[in-house]
């Protein structure tokens, strides 16, 4: 799994601390997998969304394989799912990987509360 600085890779076992527990800021988390190819086109996206929006946003992924507790407690289906979290609850949930300017677009009501 390609992780970069921007974007941290978090486990069943420090998931509650790494999203659940962040109250500053909504947190973006990608359940990925290392098959997967459109969750491969999607990192450098999310990577660029992570610097840019670093004071409103955290972003980080979770390996759907390794991590099967997480994925089944948000039932994820597919990779990649995108699910924003803010103060511990999911608030917004995306299938798919696209644009960065739609993703943005999508994310501007969850950046704002």
């Amino acid at each position: 799994m390609t992780v970069t600085a921007a974007v941290a890779e978090v486990t069943d076992e420090d998931f509650a601390a790494e999203v659940l527990g962040v109250a500053d800021r909504a947190v973006l988390v990608q359940f990925t997998a290392e098959w997967c190819g459109p969750c491969r086109q999607l990192a450098p996206v999310l990577a660029e969304l992570a610097r840019e929006e670093a004071e409103r946003l955290k972003v980080v992924q979770l390996d759907v394989d390794r991590n099967p507790r997480t994925t089944l407690a948000y039932a994820v289906m597919a990779t990649p799912t995108l699910l924003v979290f803010r103060g511990g609850e999911p608030v917004r949930s995306m299938v798919g990987a696209r644009a960065k300017r739609k993703l943005v677009q999508e994310l501007e009501g969850v950046l704002e509360a």
